[in-house]
């Protein structure tokens, strides 16, 4: 990308021309060009690594200058809210995909990896004080105990246990099908990388739905209902900041929350 720059500016840059200036038009280049930010980023990082290197070496160069700002992330969080997923719920499938619908139900109410809740299995469960439990170890190797949700145990009385488990490309292709058929058709803006480039783009919802989503829809759905502390028990986050940055809240979601907080206000 350097190099391309270099052909843009019709001109070989030194160590000396490395600056704020030439830091400002090289992004400028890379948003014009349609480039990452995350690619973008990294480039100037590389370089300011290089010119760090040359100034212990004694070789005066203007590093000091070079300071990207806060990188603010748009994680294209898609999420199924809980009235999409009681449509998915209430929605009558095919045989060949409702062990997808199964999973997916169980992924939105117990927050977890794909890797970790396609290995759920009925030895895992444990009652504590007359709740069922979930206890398992995350693929991160932390163990986490968790209480069973009503959709899930609900499913599991339904099928005498959890349902069979899936390849995992088998069961983002179905779930895609799944959410279609459950009528959740609007059309998103995701943004989505090309090699270094990121384009903006329109796409149906259904065919955004990855094996992630369950994961974020727990969070978003319940963030603001449930402590956060508590949150990021289940979702294994290590700090606040993290689990914020993990989580979508949609502008509506945000203008609800924020009334009820209104209402509740003592004049």
């Amino acid at each position: 990308m350097f190099r391309v720059f270099e052909g843009y500016s019709k001109k070989y840059f030194n160590v000396s021309d490395i600056n704020i200036h030439f830091v400002n038009e090289f992004m400028l280049f890379g948003k014009m060009e349609q480039y990452s930010p995350s690619t973008l980023r990294r480039t100037i990082n590389f370089i300011k690594t290089i010119l760090n290197f040359i100034e212990r070496r004694g070789i005066r160069t203007a590093v000091y200058e070079i300071a990207l700002p806060k990188e603010i992330k748009d994680e294209n969080s898609v999420t199924l809210s809980i009235e999409e997923l009681n449509k998915i719920k209430n929605t009558v499938v095919d045989n060949y995909v409702q062990t997808a619908k199964q999973w997916l139900l169980i992924s939105c109410y117990t927050v977890q990896r794909i890797s970790d809740f396609m290995n759920f299995s009925q030895s895992q469960i444990t009652s504590i004080e007359g709740n069922k439990c979930l206890t398992f170890q995350q693929k991160t190797g932390k163990k986490i105990t968790l209480p069973l949700h009503k959709e899930v145990l609900d499913i599991l009385k339904a099928i005498d246990g959890f349902p069979k488990k899936m390849n995992f490309q088998e069961y983002n292709k179905k779930i895609k099908n799944i959410v279609k058929q459950a009528g959740i058709c609007e059309k998103i803006l995701i943004s989505k990388r090309k090699g270094f480039r990121k384009t903006t783009a329109q796409f149906f919802k259904y065919e955004t739905v990855s094996s992630h989503i369950g994961r974020r829809s727990f969070a978003t759905n319940f963030y603001g209902k449930i402590p956060t502390p508590l949150l990021m028990e289940a979702t294994g986050h290590s700090s606040e900041k993290m689990f914020l940055k993990y989580i979508h809240i949609a502008d509506k979601q945000k203008i609800l929350l924020l009334n009820q907080y209104f209402n509740e206000l003592v004049v």
